[in-house]
């Protein structure tokens, strides 16, 4: 079997967690922040847990990680 390509993008963007669960940064942070209110912006800055639906497909875009 050849070696699968890492999605570049999508290793800059996820990490799997200890127990399998894939990990994401939250969109809507980089830019217009003055209309944000301050609450808003520090969950923001939390990561959280892919959805389900998403899984499987991150993982097969970061096979080795």
């Amino acid at each position: 079997m050849p070696k699968i390509k890492t999605h570049s993008g999508a290793k800059k963007r996820f990490k799997i967690s200890k127990s399998g669960k894939v990990i994401r940064g939250h969109a809507f942070k980089s830019h217009i922040l003055n209309k944000k209110s301050t609450k808003r912006k520090r969950v923001l800055r939390q990561t959280t847990v892919t959805d389900v639906t998403n899984v499987a497909k991150v993982k097969k875009m970061i096979p080795y990680k």
